[in-house]
């Protein structure tokens, strides 16, 4: 996304999502997938090595689609899936449609270094130029086939920002921490900031409460993914040799949430505790395993 949109969406109500959905449908009636309805996952990532603001999202998408009566499934063609920048252009206009309808219903807090904004006149100039700026869709086949991508999209839907094996040293108030440096030729560098400054950036990425960071869309959409999966799989071939495992053994237990104290029973979820919440000192936290 335009770097424009970097202090306007830190002061919204996160919709970097708003219009992914639309955007892909209709460009799968363009693409090699004519006619199908698609389905793909997509994650939220708001950071960059350095840990400043930039949203992006990661997207998932299978190479083909059902048919409108979920009679076959339709293959895309083998060199072309879809018009990338076609995508662009229709996140775009999507995304400025819903920038646009948050401004006119007041949904916006233009505080600080975008007051000026506030004025109808402004705000219109600033979307004229969004609109004149190429909106990047980078789209290619997995080098490591599709396993890797989900391997290595799984290592950050829980994590935030930096991972713990980056930072490097805390002295006299400054944080040291490694960062890559693509534009280098990915070289590993040291960067120290005060550690004021490194707590702002870090909570630049904690996302609002109940913002969902991972979403599911099409016929990967949760309330009919499923029944949808199985129709898929019916129309395509069998793998000849069973798919390795993509996750990892730790990995493999988060998902199962097996007690951590019989291994047998189930963890279900009873209640959550804000963080910062002190429970009543004749209340014990219990382990539910049934």
């Amino acid at each position: 996304m335009p770097l424009q949109l970097g202090e306007v969406i830190e002061r919204i109500d996160a919709r970097e999502f708003a219009g992914v959905d639309q955007a892909h449908e209709q460009v799968a009636y363009f693409g090699a997938v004519q006619g199908a309805h698609i389905g793909f996952l997509a994650v939220l990532h708001t950071w960059n090595q350095k840990m400043l603001h930039h949203p992006h999202l990661h997207c998932v998408v299978p190479s083909g689609g059902l048919s409108p009566d979920r009679s076959q499934w339709i293959r895309c063609r083998r060199r072309f899936f879809l018009p990338v920048k076609v995508l662009g252009r229709l996140f775009r206009g999507k995304f400025l449609a819903f920038l646009g309808a948050a401004f006119q219903q007041k949904k916006l807090r233009l505080v600080g270094s975008l007051a000026n904004w506030r004025k109808p006149v402004e705000f219109d100039r600033f979307l004229r130029q969004l609109r004149s700026v190429n909106w990047v869709v980078f789209a290619k086949r997995p080098f490591g086939g599709p396993e890797y991508v989900i391997k290595y999209l799984a290592r950050y839907t829980h994590r935030v920002a930096i991972a713990n094996g980056r930072l490097v040293e805390m002295q006299n108030g400054r944080v040291t921490f490694r960062w890559r440096d693509s534009a280098d030729g990915n070289q590993q560098k040291l960067m120290t900031l005060d550690a004021v400054e490194f707590i702002r950036r870090y909570l630049l990425h904690i996302l609002p409460s109940r913002f969902v960071k991972i979403r599911h869309f099409g016929f990967l959409a949760n309330r009919n993914r499923r029944e949808a999966l199985l129709l898929c799989r019916s129309f395509l071939p069998s793998p000849v040799s069973p798919l390795p495992d993509p996750l990892t053994a730790t990995q493999r237990q988060a998902v199962k949430r097996t007690c951590p104290v019989c291994k047998i029973g189930t963890l279900h979820i009873l209640d959550w505790i804000p963080a910062g919440t002190f429970l009543p000192p004749n209340q014990k936290p219990s382990v539910d395993s049934s």
